[in-house]
């Protein structure tokens, strides 16, 4: 059984709702969001439309953050792009340990 490895990005109060914050962790662009019922969500930087684009420009609502360039909806939960585009974009699961926000590689 694999086990993940945590990493702090952060605290809490650095992680704004609603607005989408970039971590670079290995190389790698993570698009940090807080929703507005406190949750925290993790997405690859990178849209899946065949133009591409960074993710943490989007725009949250609920769930859902909304790509307002090519009008597409992707699940924070999922990475998955909602009909009727198709795609899905590497998620990567977040904690929180006391008042520190970290992921999982």
């Amino acid at each position: 059984m694999k086990t993940s490895q945590y990493i702090a990005i952060g605290k809490i109060d650095e992680f704004m709702v609603r607005i989408g914050r970039v971590v670079v962790i290995e190389n790698e662009e993570i698009a940090v969001f807080r929703t507005s019922d406190g949750r925290f969500f993790a997405l690859e930087n990178k849209n899946p439309h065949p133009k591409g684009g960074p993710l943490a420009e989007g725009i949250v609502s609920g769930h859902y953050l909304y790509d307002p360039l090519y009008d597409w909806r992707i699940d924070l939960e999922t990475g998955n792009v909602q009909e009727p585009d198709s795609g899905k974009v590497q998620t990567y699961t977040i904690r929180l340990e006391d008042d520190i926000v970290q992921i999982a590689l």
